[in-house]
């Protein structure tokens, strides 16, 4: 995908005013992802995620289901305040391997960790690439924007919970017992992980430019773990992949767009703020997750979203919609590969399923709570 968009800009495809348009606009958010990528995995490494499970096994007092909820609760806070990617890559490991040690069914876990990582997704920029290119495009501060989105976010959380409540009740019901606890190899290097994040939460929702902090943290914990811990740092901690996928894509799409794409999506995508118009283009933007991925059907369909509330309409779409096919968001695929490394095995037609079924409910209803909350009605 990158050498696609590099040949585009080399043969004239991509103008360069475009593309020095794109640059600007982009480079900012990138730079945010390869920081909280760094800053995430070193947290990580530093063992923060198995304290938190381990905290969450306690505070579970044996009941399953109030497990359930708490990790609910640690799946959703790592999803709006750290990304996606973060929830798939990160939780999902920690989550499911304390299921496999209560002896519960690991499924009802790994799926809530899944489709919390895409439909609780909507709330802050940061939590998802998506809502960062929105945000810059709006020139929404945080705050803001989480005032425009605030009750389809809620809606995102609600609907698939209940949905996994009642199709998993039977197995929430039970009860565990004792849980071993993970030993902290360096317990200051853990604190200073904590303390980072601390810090950075509330300054990724201040209104300054999401990388500056995001940039300093990534600094200082690497500053941490080359005194403390120089074995942890790694190239691979680098997302390469990822990165180069996203500006080959940003690069393909802008130069669809460049030679007529819009116009030609503007048709399929209407206009107007009325419930069915937004219904529309959130319906659309699933549909174009699902069929290709979410990011370069948000690109393609950003351009004829027009409004604020559509294009939060649009955000409805690639964010929670991505439910359905593996491909449909990045995380779902990363959230599989950390499924295949523990042993714990999807069907993929009873993912589809179970779904659609969730984004069929979950469209309609999050479109509606946002036509409401926004004025348009």
């Amino acid at each position: 995908m990158l050498v696609a968009g590099v040949l585009c800009l080399a043969f004239g495809f991509l103008r360069l005013p475009a593309f020095e348009e794109l640059t600007a606009r982009t480079v900012p958010i990138l730079a945010f992802v390869l920081a909280m990528t760094v800053v995430t995995e070193l947290v990580a490494d530093a063992g923060l995620f198995q304290v938190l499970t381990d905290k969450i096994a306690v505070f579970g007092r044996g009941r399953v289901w109030v497990l359930w909820l708490l990790v609910i609760a640690l799946a959703t806070v790592s999803t709006v305040f750290l990304s996606l990617d973060t929830t798939a890559v990160l939780v999902t490991p920690v989550v499911v391997l304390l299921a496999v040690h209560a002896r519960i069914p690991a499924l009802p876990f790994a799926l809530t960790a899944v489709w919390l990582a895409n439909t609780a997704s909507m709330l802050l920029p940061v939590s998802n690439l998506t809502n960062l290119l929105a945000q810059s495009r709006l020139g929404m501060s945080p705050v803001s924007f989480a005032g425009l989105v605030w009750a389809p976010a809620i809606a995102g959380i609600v609907v698939p919970v209940t949905l996994l409540g009642m199709a998993f009740r039977k197995q929430l019901a039970g009860r565990y017992g004792p849980q071993p606890t993970h030993n902290v190899r360096d317990r200051p290097l853990l604190l200073m992980c904590a303390a980072t994040l601390v810090v950075l939460l509330p300054a990724l929702v201040s209104g300054v430019p999401v990388q500056f902090p995001a940039m300093a943290a990534a600094l200082v914990l690497l500053g941490v773990f080359l005194r403390r811990r120089p074995g942890s740092l790694r190239w691979s901690m680098v997302p390469w992949r990822p990165l180069m996928l996203t500006i080959g894509l940003f690069m393909v799409v802008e130069t669809l767009h460049d030679i007529g794409l819009t116009p030609l999506l503007a048709g399929i995508a209407g206009t107007g703020d009325g419930f069915p118009s937004l219904l529309r283009l959130a319906g659309l933007g699933a549909a174009a997750a699902n069929g290709a991925n979410n990011l370069p059907a948000y690109l393609a369909l950003e351009p004829v979203a027009g409004s604020p509330v559509r294009l939060a309409a649009l955000l409805i779409g690639v964010n929670m919609g991505p439910l359905i096919s593996p491909w449909a968001s990045l995380a779902t695929l990363l959230w599989h590969e950390r499924l295949q490394a523990l042993n714990v095995q999807i069907r993929w037609g009873g993912f589809a399923a179970a779904g659609l079924v969730a984004v069929v409910l979950l469209l309609p209803l999050s479109v509606l709570v946002l036509w409401l909350s926004s004025g348009a009605a």
